[in-house]
């Protein structure tokens, strides 16, 4: 990520205030963050593998196949914070009784479905 980046990578996009973390300061995953942090580095594992086979010149339908299960594994954790995001944030700001912050979660709710649905 550079400056022009939020935490996710869009470049122009403004990342939530502080006040967007829960209660105890912490997202709804943090209790989660260990599982999720093996999935990622499972992840990095099978991308480090991909430019290893890149650097051994495997046959190209191979490595398709290893990105594709990358790819998988990446959509996997995606849904995953989305699912969160939906249940905990969204409906947070659904109950809070301001309606323009609780607009606001199903928006940036919505941009990150579409962002997915793009890749």
């Amino acid at each position: 990520m550079n400056d022009q980046t939020d935490r996710t990578g869009v470049a122009g996009e403004t990342p939530p205030a502080p006040e967007a973390h829960g209660h105890d300061g912490h997202y709804w995953y943090h209790g989660d963050k260990a599982a999720l942090t093996r999935r990622l580095k499972r992840i990095e594992g099978q991308i480090r593998g991909i430019q290893r086979m890149v650097d051994d010149d495997q046959y190209c339908i191979d490595i398709l196949t290893q990105i594709s299960a990358s790819t998988k594994g990446l959509q996997a954790v995606a849904l995953n914070l989305l699912e969160g995001h939906l249940a905990h944030c969204v409906a947070e700001a659904q109950t809070s009784g301001d309606p323009t912050a609780a607009e606001a979660k199903v928006k940036e709710a919505s941009d990150a479905v579409a962002r997915l649905l793009r890749t």
